[in-house]
């Protein structure tokens, strides 16, 4: 049996200057350029071998040299267009980004870091374990062209078997110490979009010469709303809203055209998807019952992040007998949503959550905000609880006889 915590425990010093490395050197999606050379340098150190997926990321493996099962562990590597505040919740950080107008506002440092330590211990002790594991770093987690989708079509092209995967995400409401494990789903489907609606342009004083797109705008925007009050039950969670409205620029001048974009968040597939036909057909009939058309500039969508039950019922076993029960941690779903639904659809698994609250340094700023920090003790936590769940899935290697895994083609078309 691995001695998990003792092997820890001398990596900690490691992990703590890798998540500050990767969190002054941000990069945002798409252009991680220097942080996967960073990655695929230590993966060499450590005779891990991998291969860079074009437009999708990393992929590593460690091959123990015994039959067994493969486990996918997943790390995200993209930073945000955020500009960080030197100063968390209470006190200066410990770490800033250099990269001006850039930082990791929402712990994919943490991730990288974690993922990396992991490694280094599957890869230095394989006469303790059996079977394979497979490092996955994705690129664009948070903008652009997902790099989730092509890894797995990667994985699916070079009929690379996984029987099951783990990934984690920090989280800013769990203390320190703590990791949260649920049933069922985790974090909220997505539905993503960004449209333009085009009118004729003129002058305010003779708005009948002109077709307003504005106003057709103001029609979708009630008739969704009113789709949203009618047609989602009210025991299911689902929330929309516009994050970015842009039209015109003077009190009298209609404009020509304009752009709205938002998202809409689910923990009902079916909630989802049915909001996304209806958002297409609203927008279809209000903008001719007003004489414009549309066109959709971006659209993404995105499953609920669903853990497997028996994974996760495995994953508190092993982390309680690991860390001690009084590590587990009960917490709501979140809302927020996460590309790893892609690779829970297809492959049995868990996102635990990773508690990285510490009000001793100040961290506990929400997500995507200049003044998130990150809890470095929680890291610690976090690797022990990945272990100690990715071996008892190597060790026991339960039966998924159950799980019908997504057809991917059909989840990529809506990237």
């Amino acid at each position: 049996m691995m001695n998990i915590k003792k092997y820890v425990e001398a990596e900690v010093p490691r992990l703590i200057e890798l998540r500050r490395h990767f969190h002054e050197y941000p990069e945002p999606s798409q252009q991680e350029f220097k942080t996967m050379e960073f990655i695929e340098n230590i993966l060499k150190e450590l005779q891990i071998p991998n291969i860079r997926v074009p437009r999708g990321g990393i992929l590593g493996t460690i091959d123990s040299g015994k039959p067994g099962f493969t486990v996918l562990m997943r790390a995200d590597m993209d930073a945000l267009p955020i500009k960080e505040d030197p100063v968390n919740l209470s006190k200066p950080k410990i770490c800033v980004s250099k990269n001006d107008g850039y930082s990791h506002a929402c712990g994919h440092d943490g991730h990288m870091s974690m993922l990396l330590t992991e490694g280094k211990i599957l890869a230095e002790h394989t006469d303790e374990w059996e079977g394979k594991v497979i490092l996955m770093f994705e690129e664009a987690e948070e903008f652009g062209e997902r790099g989730g989708g092509h890894l797995l079509q990667y994985l699916a092209d070079h009929a690379i078997h996984i029987d099951a995967c783990f990934s984690t995400h920090v989280r800013w409401d769990i203390p320190v110490g703590k990791l949260a494990i649920l049933d069922g789903g985790v974090m909220s489907g997505a539905f993503f979009f960004r449209t333009k609606i085009n009118g004729k342009g003129g002058h305010g004083s003779r708005p009948d010469l002109s077709v307003n797109p504005i106003d057709a705008f103001l029609a979708f925007s009630t008739a969704l709303q009113s789709f949203r009050m009618r047609a989602v039950s009210p025991d299911h969670c689902l929330t929309y809203s516009f994050g970015c409205i842009q039209a015109g620029h003077e009190p009298n001048i209609i404009p020509s055209d304009m752009m709205f974009a938002g998202s809409c968040r689910f923990f009902n597939d079916a909630d989802g998807q049915l909001f996304r036909e209806k958002f297409h057909q609203i927008l279809k009939n209000e903008c001719a019952n007003f004489g414009c058309t549309s066109e959709m500039i971006e659209e993404q969508y995105f499953t609920v992040t669903t853990n497997d039950i028996t994974c996760a019922k495995l994953a508190r076993e092993a982390v309680s007998a690991s860390l001690g029960p009084e590590a587990l941690y009960q917490t709501e779903p979140w809302m927020a949503s996460e590309t790893f639904a892609l690779t829970l659809a297809r492959y049995p698994g868990i996102l635990a959550f990773t508690g990285i609250m510490d009000p001793e340094i100040g961290s506990g700023a929400n997500h995507h905000n200049a003044k998130f920090d990150i809890g470095e003790k929680g890291l610690t936590t976090g690797v022990e609880g990945a272990l100690a769940y990715v071996l008892s899935l190597l060790k026991e290697k339960p039966d998924f006889s159950y799980f019908h895994p997504a057809d991917l083609a059909t989840m990529l078309k809506f990237m």
